[in-house]
């Protein structure tokens, strides 16, 4: 059986600077992937080219047999490949309710907005509680919920994440994770991610990105600890 998501010696940049170097790496279906390494090293240029907002320059992107190389980002979210980014990456001046409510924009999505919105609430009852709050007034760790369940909205069937936990208090993270776990037993994720112990709970499969290429491949049956992760993360895995 092929995977899901397909990603083959994938070559990509912002103009004459090359991130991704000729990178690859497979998401089977029903599993969930965690990414992580140093900043500037790749991991949210490949997220974007997933989405369709940036364009190789070589190499291939498939989702469940889809090119996504010449696909649009509205196109690949019809189709089921939803990334959530950062929460300050949202309209500051629309409301919750407003948000959620057209994050539902593809066909798949109208069908089941009710059910999706209900479940979004549950996951997130802060979300239910400011419908008429504006965005932009939100704290950081409710503009990652809202984010998050914008995604939600959009019925994905691959779901990938940019650091959800990024500047959020360890309390805001505890709730925050154990909603991704719930949400991980139904929809698939791609988790980008510096929390190593909220990668190591999510993840199936890990993979090292180090000069926009993958530099280790880690599963279940050679699954690091928190410790070689870290010492990964500063570079002393290849001493």
């Amino acid at each position: 059986m092929s995977p899901m998501l397909e990603v083959e010696a994938v070559t990509a940049g912002y103009g004459s600077v090359t991130v991704l170097r000729g990178l690859s790496l497979h998401v089977d279906a029903g599993e969930n992937v965690g990414l992580f390494g140093p900043n500037g090293h790749g991991k949210t240029t490949l997220l974007r080219v997933l989405s369709g907002l940036i364009r190789p320059a070589a190499g291939a992107c498939r989702f469940d047999g889809m090119d996504l190389t010449l696909a649009s980002p509205s196109e690949i979210v019809t189709r089921g490949l939803v990334q959530s980014q950062q929460g300050n990456t949202l309209f500051g001046d629309m409301g919750v309710a407003e948000t959620l409510e057209m994050a539902a924009f593809t066909k798949p999505a109208r069908a089941r907005a009710r059910v999706t919105l209900d479940h979004v609430y549950a996951l997130f009852p802060r979300l239910a509680e400011r419908g008429a709050q504006r965005a932009k007034t939100l704290s950081g760790g409710e503009r990652q919920m809202l984010s998050i369940g914008a995604a939600l909205m959009c019925a994905p069937r691959l779901l990938l994440l940019d650091e959800p936990t990024l500047g959020l208090s360890p309390k805001l993270k505890e709730e925050l994770a154990v909603a991704l776990k719930e949400i991980s037993t139904t929809v698939p994720l791609v988790v980008v991610e510096q929390d190593v112990e909220l990668l190591l709970a999510l993840s199936d499969r890990l993979y090292l990105i180090e000069h926009g290429e993958v530099a280790r491949e880690m599963g279940k049956d050679n699954s690091p600890d928190h410790q070689e992760i870290m010492e990964m993360y500063f570079g002393e895995h290849g001493a």
